[in-house]
C-alpha cells in the first residue's frame, strides 16, 4: 500500500506541474508544450475549446497505442496523469493572472516546469500523454531515455502548427523542447532507488 500511496502522490505532483508550466506560462504565449500541445493549440484556435479540455481529448486519443503495447495497469495511470494535468491547465489558466507578463521569463520558467513534471512521471514509468506514448514505446524498446524521441516528434508537429498560426512560435517550442527534454533526461537518469520507477539508466 506503501509504495502504491508513493506513486500515486508523484504522479499527482508530476501532472500538477507539467499542468503549472502550460497553463500559466506556455499556453498563454501559445507555445506549445509538446505535440499534443501543438495539437490543442490548432483545436484552441480553430474551434476555441479550451486548452485543457483540448489536450485531454488529444491524449486521450493516444490510449489505444499505450494499451496494446504498455498494458492496462501503465494506462490507469496515464489517464491518471492526464486528467490532473488538464484540470491542472485549467485551473491555473482560470484563477491566477500574471501583470506585465515577459514572453522570454514564462518561456524558460514554463519549460522547467513542464520537463520537471514531465521527468516525474516517466520516472513512475507513467507517460504524460500525447506523443509522450509513443517516445514511451521507443525508450522502452530501445533502452534509451526518451527525451530525445520526444523531441524529434513534437518538432514534426511544431511547423505545422507554426505554420498555420505564426511561424515565431517554432523559434519558441523548440526552445521550450529543449530545456524541457533536457530536464526529462536529468530526472529519469538519476540514480536512486524508488518502488515502481522504471530505473533508467544512461547507456555508458
Amino acid at each position: 500500500m506503501k509504495p502504491f500511496i508513493i506513486k500515486n502522490g508523484l504522479v499527482m505532483t508530476g501532472g500538477i506541474t507539467q499542468g503549472l508550466g502550460m497553463g500559466l506560462f506556455l499556453f498563454p504565449h501559445s507555445i506549445p508544450s509538446g505535440g499534443a500541445g501543438g495539437i490543442a493549440v490548432l483545436l484552441n484556435h480553430f474551434f476555441n475549446i479550451h486548452m485543457g479540455l483540448a489536450l485531454w481529448m488529444v491524449n486521450l486519443s493516444m490510449l489505444g497505442l499505450a494499451l496494446k503495447y504498455l498494458g492496462k495497469k501503465t494506462v490507469i495511470w496515464i489517464i491518471i496523469g492526464i486528467t490532473i494535468t488538464s484540470l491542472s491547465i485549467y485551473f491555473f489558466e482560470e484563477t491566477i493572472a500574471i501583470v506585465n507578463r515577459n514572453l522570454y521569463y514564462d518561456l524558460i520558467i514554463g519549460s522547467v516546469f513542464l520537463g520537471t513534471g514531465i521527468g516525474i512521471l516517466m520516472r513512475q514509468g507513467v507517460s504524460n500523454g500525447g506523443v509522450g506514448v509513443i517516445a514511451f514505446i521507443i525508450s522502452n524498446g530501445r533502452n534509451i531515455l526518451p527525451g530525445k524521441p520526444l523531441f524529434v516528434m513534437n518538432c514534426c508537429i511544431f511547423v505545422i502548427t507554426a505554420a498555420i498560426i505564426n511561424w515565431k512560435i517554432i523559434v519558441l517550442a523548440l526552445v521550450s523542447q529543449w530545456i524541457s527534454t533536457k530536464l526529462v533526461d536529468l530526472i529519469c537518469s538519476f540514480e536512486f532507488y524508488q518502488s515502481y520507477t522504471l530505473g533508467w539508466r544512461k547507456k555508458p
